[in-house]
Formats: structure tokens, sequence, C-alpha cells
């Protein structure tokens, strides 16, 4: 399977550990110590561990404090799987497939923006609006990425996030108007099912079986990745309640 997104080159190593959410210390094979930073804000539940490998991104902008970012951590849940980190690519990644009209669940549409405020107090932005002709209604697609795993079952929140609750809830009000797409990314090939975190979040779980009540759509993309890049891998089966 060819890659649709490529990563930029990267570099091989061993986390040493990863401490104020945003810095990672790794060991790269050269021996050197480097500091990354690390772009995901959340607890990266089962993805941390001291002692994985990773692979990391160098940038040479001289306004960078860090110039190394860790892009993907190797796991051993199920088998070697390289899980993606770095929580600024899924909605890029994302609007290349819709740029390439290569998510047929989001079809008509023939503008994409991003960023664009919404929500009664319109303080929100949706990740990407989607508008086409007169007669189809605009479709707003909310992205999440989604590390967490229990053998082949995906799981989003791995903790409690009032701003993923609020995302619900705006979705929700856009109904029937328009179309309101709650899309979780996940971050990695090993799993084939996805279901809300109820156990580190129960209220997102009823949440979300709320908007989808109200006519908010959930598709949860698979994706393979690699250090040489990301391939779509279709859709996961997705389960509205976490099996017991």
């Amino acid at each position: 399977m060819k890659p649709i997104y490529p990563y930029p080159p990267l570099l091989p190593g061993i986390l040493v550990k990863r401490y104020k959410r945003f810095l990672a210390d790794v060991e790269l094979a050269t021996g050197e110590v480097i500091t990354a930073h690390c772009p995901n804000t959340g607890p990266m539940t089962g993805v941390s561990t001291p002692g994985s490998t990773v692979q990391v991104s160098r940038s040479d902008r001289p306004q960078r404090k860090l110039s190394y970012t860790l892009e993907m951590i190797e796991v051993h849940d199920n088998q070697p799987t390289w899980v993606g980190v770095n929580t600024s690519l899924p909605n890029r990644v994302v609007k290349w497939l819709l740029e390439n009209h290569l998510i047929p669940e989001l079809e008509s549409y023939n503008q994409i923006r991003l960023e664009v405020p919404y929500g009664q107090d319109k303080k929100s932005r949706i990740d990407l609006l989607l508008t086409g002709e007169a007669a189809d209604l605009p479709i707003y697609v909310e992205v999440k990425s989604t590390t967490w795993a229990k053998q082949t079952l995906a799981l989003f929140p791995d903790t409690v996030t009032t701003r993923g609750q609020k995302h619900l809830r705006e979705l929700a009000t856009l109904r029937p108007a328009a179309r309101a797409v709650m899309l979780y990314f996940i971050n990695r090939g090993d799993c084939t099912h996805f279901a809300p975190g109820e156990i580190a979040d129960p209220a997102y779980g009823n949440l979300l079986r709320q908007a989808i009540a109200a006519g908010v759509e959930v598709l949860a993309c698979r994706f393979e990745v690699s250090p040489t890049g990301i391939c779509y891998k279709g859709l996961a089966e997705f389960l509205p309640r976490m099996p017991i």
C-alpha cells in the first residue's frame, strides 16, 4: 500500500522520557541525547513508555526553540506498530484526502475551508467546512486524533476532555441545517474497531450518543503509520459503547 502522505526525513531513536507534556528526551542512534518537542497535549496512554523505539524529525528553522519533533512511537500491544503522536498532522492528512476526494462518505463539495468560526457565540472553530452547490448541505468536520487502544479497539478520549465535550454539543446544534461529522483519526494501523473511551471520560461517551441521536455522523478512519508515510485504510467498525 503506497503512503498517501509522506513524512519528512526521520531519525530513529529510543525514548528516554516524556515530561512537562511537550518535551521528550530521545537517544539517537549516534548516542546523542536530544530534547524533542512533543506535539501532543494528552497523556498518550500506553504509547509513551521509556525505552520505546521512536522517530523524530529535524527542522533548521532558526526561530524554533527545539530543532527536533517527536513524530511516532513503536508499540507492541498486538504486533509491532507505529503510532503517530504529532497531533498537528491529522488535519493536514484529512485535508489532503478531501482535496483528492478519497473519503466517499463526505461528498459532495467543491470548496474546503479551514478553522471556520461556528457555534452560537462564534468562538469555536470547525476544523474543516465543506461546501458545494446551493442544494447541498454544508458539511462541518471535526477531527480528533486517537492513539489509545485496547487490543484492536481504538478509543477516544484517553482523559477527561471538556473541550471535546463542547465540540460534541456544538456539532449537535448544527443539525438539521447542516451535516455535522465527528471524524476520529485512528493514528495506528493495528485497530479495526472504534469506541468512545468511557472509562477515561464517561460524560464524553454519553454526549457522543446524544450527538448521534441528534444526527451527528461518526467516521472512524483507520491509518497505517510508518516512517515513510501515512496510508488511509478506510473505516473502522464503530461501536457506540465501549465493550465491557
